[in-house]
């Protein structure tokens, strides 16, 4: 704490956790998830309530990949975290970050935009 109050210019800090797990913000902007994945399945993506707690990977594998969870999970876990490079590869490119449904999310990019102005 002495070493921070000797700073000048004094450091700006800002935390800000996800609880949940980074897929609730791709599943934030269902726009962007169609189109990264045109075929998946939009009855599994419509059910899914904003940072719902429910396992949000698990929803998303359910909407883009073949098999879904029950499919996937069955895999190695080196193979379960190639799969969610791969969805942040392919969806947060193409999210609109002004619309996201996400309230997580919105916070993050809030407080990220507030310190940037300070």
């Amino acid at each position: 704490m002495i070493f921070l109050d000797s700073c000048e210019p004094k450091p700006k800090t800002q935390f800000c956790i996800a609880i949940e797990e980074g897929e609730a913000w791709y599943l934030g902007d269902l726009a962007a998830v169609k189109t990264a994945y045109p075929n998946a399945k939009l009855a599994t993506l419509n059910s899914y309530a904003n940072d719902d707690i429910c396992g949000t990977w698990e929803k998303l594998a359910d909407a883009v990949y073949p098999g879904g969870c029950q499919k996937l999970s069955q895999l190695p876990y080196q193979v379960i975290g190639k799969e969610k490079t791969t969805w942040a590869e392919k969806i947060s490119p193409l999210m609109d970050i002004d619309n996201n449904q996400s309230p997580s999310f919105c916070y993050f990019r809030d407080q990220l935009r507030r310190l940037s102005e300070q």
